[in-house]
């Protein structure tokens, strides 16, 4: 059978040379469009439904939330296992399904089933499904601060979440931008109780009248005598503090209790429940930096790491010019494009090193 292939070769050179630069060819274009990874994905096609209930203790959120969306889940087209994590107002429920599956339908499969049992849970409570995401999503940690402190950690975390991640989340390839550190932003309304007291006004007062004010209304339309109509609005949304002070909280005595009368308004941070810090090395050895704003962010699957890698690094050089100056931009905390690179470097030497004691051998 050798014989016989080693003859039809020498008979047949040009096929045979055309044929091995054929698959040369082909081969050498697959590889410049493979995706390349730190590890191939095993994994069958997942489904994660979050859902938040602020206040809730982890039993609370198990029995009322986690296992009515278990058991509609369960028996679904398609699923092969369902895992769940209950905690503290939040509940986490991974749905597997078989291989082969696309993983856009069973994301319709879930919201199906989820739909089934809306009506069962608590009231304020809206099961989601998380971003599209590989088991090795996980590409780039990025870290954010003020250089010599002329922005503030309010300041600083405003611009990740409405400036840096709204960028980084038009990048094809970024599934989620995960954003920690810094100061959130908020209207605080800090109530006086002797004020209260003063103008007869309870807590609920406010708080309904809170609720009411934050919100835009239509009165319909106004026909004027000709090809044009006039929409009539009524502008509630709240844009800043003395918005919120002008608030009617009550009629007393025929005139109009503010919310600026019974409690003071101001634009502060929320409250901490955790923080985070990020530190680069600099060329002397010593560490620049402190408590900063982290975004993590994840990348979806089959995303070629190293291209999404590449189109972060240019949009955070074109961000830079559109923030302060003081605000510096450590993309290098964590690149998983080190590691894929790392590794190409060891198989093209190992590669080099082997055909090279081929070669002597031979």
């Amino acid at each position: 059978m050798l014989n016989a292939i080693i003859r039809f070769s020498l008979r047949n050179r040009l096929l045979v040379a055309a044929t091995a630069l054929l698959v040369l060819g082909c081969g050498s274009w697959q590889i410049a469009h493979m995706p390349v990874d730190v590890f191939p994905d095993l994994n069958r096609p997942r489904v994660t439904v979050m859902t938040e209930a602020p206040g809730m203790a982890p039993e609370e959120v198990e029995t009322l939330i986690t296992f009515p969306l278990e058991t509609a889940l369960n028996g679904a087209t398609g699923v092969q296992a369902v895992r769940s994590a209950s905690g503290v107002g939040l509940s986490v429920i991974w749905v597997e399904f078989d291989w082969g599956t696309d993983i856009y339908d069973d994301r319709q499969i879930v919201a199906e089933r989820i739909n089934l049992v809306a009506d069962r849970l608590p009231p304020e409570v809206t099961p989601q499904l998380a971003p599209i995401s590989s088991i090795m999503g996980q590409i780039m940690i990025i870290g954010m601060w003020s250089q010599d402190g002329s922005t503030s950690p309010l300041d600083l975390r405003t611009l990740a979440d409405w400036i840096v991640r709204q960028r980084l989340l038009t990048i094809p390839g970024v599934s989620q931008v995960f954003v920690m550190g810094g100061d959130r932003k908020q209207f605080q309304v800090l109530v006086d109780p002797h004020e209260l007291l003063k103008y007869g006004v309870t807590l609920q007062e406010v708080k309904e009248a809170l609720e009411r004010s934050n919100r835009n209304a239509t009165g319909g339309y106004l026909d004027e005598q000709g090809p044009h109509e006039l929409l009539v609005r009524s502008l509630g949304r709240i844009q800043t503090v003395q918005d919120l002070k002008d608030v009617v909280v009550k009629i007393r005595n025929g005139r109009s209790v503010l919310l600026g009368q019974v409690a003071r308004v101001i634009e502060g941070p929320q409250v901490k429940r955790g923080d985070s810090a990020a530190f680069a090395r600099q060329e002397d050895g010593t560490f620049a930096g402190g408590p900063a704003v982290v975004l993590t962010i994840n990348k979806q699957p089959h995303a070629d790491t190293r291209q999404v890698t590449r189109e972060i690094l240019d949009a955070l050089k074109e961000l830079k010019a559109s923030l302060p100056q003081d605000v510096h931009i450590y993309p290098e905390l964590y690149q998983q494009k080190i590691f894929i690179d790392l590794a190409i470097e060891n198989v093209i030497e190992a590669l080099r090193d082997g055909s090279i004691l081929v070669v002597v051998i031979l």
